[in-house]
């Protein structure tokens, strides 16, 4: 698993948080309060799907005052309403005494684990293009869509998935293989950040390649190992 803990008899929870962007005056990048809820609940979704898991439960810890609760349950429903996913349980807790300068949400999800067959020699790709920051919002059409992700696994063509974080495209590959050393090529900047997982590594057979891209769309760019070194 990636960042996901298993609790026993199942049970997978995962989580995300994001500060410093949002409404309020001193954060650092300007956005509506949903579309803050809506990423981290994405990355904290997409780290359920990494785990095999599907979500029972979402806890959201508001941090930015009570203006801001009903519109961070919104952006969270929206993850899900994009995956055609009915949205499960959501409660959490909302910082009344202390009033914040700045924006900060957190969004815990408690999923079930779906009993899934390993698949062997599975060729990795890159879906979506690593953003951060204000690029989240300018360029919100090269971001992986969550509900092509979800169609792709449930059709069987995406066998299993990584999201991309702050690390970028590289540490994840070497996180997901076990490989530290390995150094790897793709058609796209492979240091870069993908802040709120906005590129997603997926695994996918080569008798599948052909449908993976009629769901998911072009491009997918292919990983290769190389034998080079960083200096």
């Amino acid at each position: 698993m990636r960042n996901a803990v298993s609790v026993g008899d199942g049970l997978i929870v995962t989580t995300d948080n994001s500060g410093g962007i949002g409404e309020k005056s001193h954060d650092l990048v300007k956005a509506p309060d949903q579309v803050t809820a809506y990423f981290a609940a994405r990355v904290a979704l997409l780290e359920q799907w990494a785990a095999q898991a599907d979500p029972i439960a979402v806890l959201i810890h508001n941090f930015s005052g009570e203006g801001s609760w009903a519109q961070y349950v919104t952006g969270t429903e929206k993850a899900f309403q994009e995956s055609n996913m009915e949205p499960p349980p959501i409660t959490g807790s909302t910082e009344t005494n202390m009033e914040l300068i700045q924006s900060a949400v957190a969004i815990t999800m408690i999923g079930k684990k779906r009993e899934v067959p390993v698949t062997p020699n599975l060729e990795w790709y890159v879906y979506g293009t690593p953003l951060v920051g204000n690029e989240v919002l300018e360029r919100s059409d090269e971001i992986a869509s969550l509900g092509f992700i979800r169609e792709a696994m449930e059709n069987g063509c995406v066998r299993q998935i990584w999201p991309v974080g702050s690390t970028g495209i590289l540490a994840e590959y070497r996180k997901l293989t076990g490989e530290p050393d390995v150094e790897i090529v793709a058609d796209i900047n492979v240091t870069a950040s993908a802040g709120p997982a906005t590129a997603v590594l997926v695994g996918i057979t080569e008798d599948d390649i052909e449908q993976a891209l009629r769901i998911l769309g072009d491009p997918l760019r292919k990983i290769v190992k190389t034998d080079s070194f960083r200096g």
